[in-house]
């Protein structure tokens, strides 16, 4: 569940990291523009109708002439932020479920993409897909935030589907956040995030504690939260080891899918405090 000391904690972090994340939200389609940019173009003869604030007067005292200063100005990327809503991640063995963790990580991006008044968009997937229109600003954050309060994880998920629904909606470059545990076929992973390949990719997995470190131990009865099927199973060291030996080397394969569209991948439990796991995301 959000709460309002998150978008507190959040405001206070956005301040520390907005220069060092600078080069993750700005695009790489330029545009000339006249009066204030970002980098310094060339000079231009001033005509009727340009900014009178970006004559050069320098220029003009050794010409008698009037000239502009032109910008390159960089274009903004849109930030599509996607989450896994399906039945597991719902999944809590402590306070946090990981959707409710998913849903913070995610917000942070689309805080900041509002903070840079960029259009942003948090869209959910497990058997459909639920695609919001990306907008700009304050109202629209607040929406987004209305939609997750309200929103359940719960039934089936349908990874490569969903995002192959969810690229026909992209219009330009963007980046690309998708939340997920990821607990799918990596052949799966890697087909449907190669199509994304012109845009920049943020894979962010979150697991829960026994996810991650496996801390159980005895005779248990374990259940599939999206089939609902129960397994009975004896968890010893040997078992503890050969599942932490599966997971480490499919988040590995995970990695390298990662690595091969120079996207970048991280990992989080959702025992980890959740601004350490934004701040580990955000400052690079």
């Amino acid at each position: 569940m959000i709460e309002s000391d998150f978008l507190k904690h959040l405001d206070r972090m956005s301040l520390l990291v907005s220069k060092r994340i600078s080069s993750n939200y700005i695009g790489e389609r330029k545009s000339l523009q006249t009066g204030r940019g970002t980098l310094f173009k060339d000079h231009g003869m001033y005509t009727p109708g340009d900014d009178f604030r970006a004559i050069d007067w320098k220029v003009y005292g050794r010409t008698d002439k009037l000239h502009i200063k032109r910008y390159e100005e960089d274009k903004a990327l849109v930030t599509h932020i996607i989450l896994d809503a399906s039945s597991s991640m719902d999944y809590a063995s402590g306070k946090v479920k990981k959707f409710d963790y998913a849903s913070m990580v995610g917000l942070a991006f689309a805080y900041m993409a509002m903070k840079k008044n960029e259009k942003f968009v948090l869209s959910t997937f497990s058997e459909n897909l639920d695609f919001i229109v990306p907008r700009k600003g304050k109202r629209h954050f607040v929406s987004v935030i209305d939609h997750l309060k309200t929103k359940e994880a719960k039934g089936k998920s349908k990874f490569e589907e969903s995002l192959m629904s969810y690229l026909k909606k992209i219009e330009s470059r963007s980046m690309i956040v998708v939340v997920s545990d990821f607990f799918y076929d990596l052949d799966e992973i890697e087909r449907s995030l190669g199509r994304f390949k012109n845009s920049e990719i943020r894979l962010i997995q979150v697991l829960d504690q026994v996810e991650s470190n496996l801390n159980l131990k005895g005779d248990l009865n374990l259940r599939d939260m999206e089939t609902s099927e129960v397994v009975r199973t004896f968890v010893d060291k040997v078992t503890k080891s050969k599942y932490l030996k599966k997971k480490n080397e499919h988040n590995a394969k995970l990695k390298w899918i990662a690595d091969s569209l120079g996207a970048k991948f991280y990992s989080f439990s959702t025992d980890k405090p959740i601004f350490d796991s934004i701040y580990e995301v955000l400052r690079n």
